[in-house]
């Protein structure tokens, strides 16, 4: 089958061997594919990765033990549990120390004809949803994840440090809150859905002397990041990090402590919410699509990917 490989950098390979499902895991067709920040990272060093990566995509179900998902449309979780640690008895999957994570560790991901996946991480895709759609329901929800971890209420005064692929879906999903929000973010090309929906955007600079949020959202992708969303947020405020980088991060604990700051770590969250957003119509996506491309050109699509300005590049195999 084709495929893209990461293996001390990264190419494209029309014979590389077709994935063999598990017990209780589906064969899955990738319909479309996106990639994300953690996709480029994966090709500075991020999690030592090799194989194939891709983790975001809508797809066809093509052999499972379950016949009545064969021929549906679905998205999936990404992490794999053991399901037999303590970690999974107590039922939080998503942090098995054993887990696999499609095309991150350990599993092979979605930038190819074929991938697998447990059944019981798959999703179906309703109707009403285009596949340029679904594609974007894995980063949409891990922006949910964030409501679900720190309440924010209406009038609270909300930061979105980030002007990329997941700042802009996080945005959206916060601004649902009714919260006080803005995002700070280096890209004016990327502002045109954000202001479209009255969200207050700008540059740092812009923001008024001394500004500070309850609630500030790292998700710059950069390790310099966290250090200016420290200072954005107020004395008893929350810090939530969502970037991933491959690089160490010099951090003030001591302000931390006398500040006596929330630093909440957020990854993946509800899928089926996401869904329910997506068929709502509630948080735009479509316009984020910067480019399509066949699996055969992924390694320029990955360079699109990177490019300043650029928000969400397809896959099609």
């Amino acid at each position: 089958m084709q495929a893209l490989v990461i293996d001390d950098g990264i190419y494209f390979d029309g014979g590389y061997a077709k994935p063999e499902i598990k017990p209780g895991e589906a064969l899955i067709k990738t319909t479309l594919a996106g990639i994300c920040a953690t996709d480029l990272g994966l090709l500075q060093g991020y999690a030592s990765f090799s194989g194939v990566p891709g983790h975001e995509f809508v797809g066809i179900v093509v052999e499972a033990d379950n016949k009545k998902i064969i021929g549906q449309r679905v998205v999936g979780e990404i992490n794999c549990p053991c399901n037999s640690c303590a970690v999974c008895h107590r039922g939080d999957y998503n942090h098995c120390p054993n887990r696999e994570a499609l095309g991150i560790r350990h599993k092979n991901g979605v930038f190819a004809q074929y991938f697998t996946l447990p059944q019981a991480n798959l999703h179906i895709v309703p109707s009403s949803i285009s596949d340029k759609q679904a594609v974007f329901t894995e980063p949409l929800a891990a922006a949910l994840e964030i409501i679900e971890q720190i309440h924010i209420a209406p009038k609270d005064p909300v930061l979105v440090l980030g002007d990329g692929r997941l700042g802009i879906l996080i945005a959206q999903v916060l601004a649902l809150t009714g919260c006080d929000l803005v995002v700070v973010g280096r890209h004016p090309s990327k502002w045109g859905l954000l202001l479209n929906k009255s969200i207050k955007v700008c540059l740092a600079e812009d923001l008024e002397e001394g500004y500070s949020a309850k609630v500030v959202v790292d998700c710059s992708g950069s390790s310099q990041g966290f250090n200016q969303a420290r200072k954005l947020v107020r004395a008893r405020g929350s810090l939530v990090l969502k970037s991933t980088f491959n690089s160490d991060s010099l951090v003030d604990l001591s302000s931390l402590v006398v500040d006596e700051i929330s630093v909440i770590g957020s990854r993946c969250g509800p899928f089926g919410a996401a869904l329910r957003l997506l068929a709502s119509g509630l948080v735009e996506v479509e316009d984020m699509i910067c480019g399509e491309f066949p699996l055969e050109k992924g390694v320029e699509a990955m360079k699109k990917a990177k490019e300043k300005g650029v928000l969400k590049v397809l896959l099609r195999p």
